[in-house]
């Protein structure tokens, strides 16, 4: 009697799993590109933690993101210090609280495209940028999804290991950098329109 439960409880167990297998492979990497892609713009607060091996504490920003297909893509800090950053097209502009600019063309900066491209080209559901310079798999279903990019280049592989992000159907909830030196940033996003 022992014997038979337990078959069951292993087959039960066996099929369960071979299900989740089942309905996980029914979406995939192109699934949630086609999903993102329908996004044409959208606006979102976020809360970014820095974990750095030299502070003991992590460094907390907050500011505000906003996208609006293809390529445009700003970040605006609000706490502890004002900063923005604006990427339209190959520029990235840098505007510090104290008046500062900073004004680079990616094109000269390899490794820069390679980071803005992970969060540009999954915003925009462009596959094609994203394995230009990372490995990509996902992992989860439609309801709660991971993204994990790896980079192919040995220059970034040098600055990062990975990057890991987060979601609900067409909705980036979180993003994780993984940086080569052991340090890591989480940045958790709640959206507050979208397109």
């Amino acid at each position: 009697m022992q014997k038979n439960l337990l078959r069951y409880v292993v087959w039960g167990g066996v099929c369960a799993l071979l299900s989740g297998q089942i309905m996980a492979a029914g979406w995939s990497v192109s699934d949630l590109m086609q999903l993102l892609g329908q996004k044409k713009a959208g606006t979102a607060t976020f809360v970014e933690k820095k974990y750095l091996g030299v502070l003991s504490q992590p460094l907390e920003s907050t500011g505000q993101l906003a996208f609006t297909a293809p390529d445009r893509l700003e970040k605006r800090t609000l706490t502890p210090k004002a900063e923005t950053l604006v990427l339209q097209g190959d520029k990235l502009l840098v505007e510090r609280s104290d008046g500062r600019k900073l004004s680079v063309t990616l094109a000269d900066r390899p490794e820069v495209i390679a980071f803005v491209e992970s969060i540009r080209a999954t915003l925009a559901g462009d596959r094609s940028a994203l394995e230009r310079y990372y490995t990509v798999s996902l992992n989860g279903s439609e309801e709660q999804w991971q993204l994990t990019l790896t980079p192919l280049q040995g220059r970034m592989q040098k600055i990062l290991t990975q990057i890991r992000i987060n979601g609900t159907r067409a909705q980036l909830k979180t993003i994780a950098f993984q940086q080569a030196d052991g340090d890591h940033s989480d940045m958790l996003i709640t959206e507050t329109s979208s397109k």
